[in-house]
């Protein structure tokens, strides 16, 4: 049984050169060690951190749909069709991701208490008008003198 050749290996014998093997830079990174704050992490930092993956995962992504579409074009192979869609598709979900992040850390951000700080306390004052005029006028007093 013939062996079933690649996309290289026919552009090769078509162009009668010996296929030329190419490898890929591979990256290594150093593990880092985890630090926290007094509350168990760091929402801001976490955030970044994410924010940046996301993003490195989104331009990573569109180089490598650049280079499967030319390899697409060029073998004319369904697979490599499949495979460019699949690609397509991975970086749309990244970037539904980084638009679903924002939207997390806006409802985190409105629901500190920093944003409940103005609270409204309906008083109801009970008694006659010359009351409230006295005590009205013993806070003015009051307020006049701490100037």
């Amino acid at each position: 049984m013939a062996k079933k050749k690649n996309t290289e290996e026919k552009i090769s014998e078509a162009l009668n050169i010996e296929p030329q093997v190419v490898e890929g830079e591979i990256i290594q990174r150093e593990p880092r060690e985890i630090q926290t704050g007094e509350t168990g992490f760091d929402l801001k930092k976490d955030y970044r951190s994410v924010r940046t993956n996301l993003h490195d995962i989104i331009d990573r992504g569109n180089c490598a749909i650049d280079g499967i579409l030319q390899v697409a074009s060029e073998g004319e192979s369904p697979r490599a069709y499949e495979v460019a869609a699949q690609m397509i598709k991975t970086v749309a979900d990244a970037n539904k991701d980084l638009i679903e992040l924002h939207e997390k850390m806006k409802k985190i951000r409105s629901d500190t208490p920093q944003a409940q700080r103005n609270v409204t306390n309906n008083s109801l004052f009970v008694g006659s008008t010359k009351e409230l005029q006295d005590l009205v006028k013993t806070h003015k007093k009051e307020i006049d003198g701490n100037k």
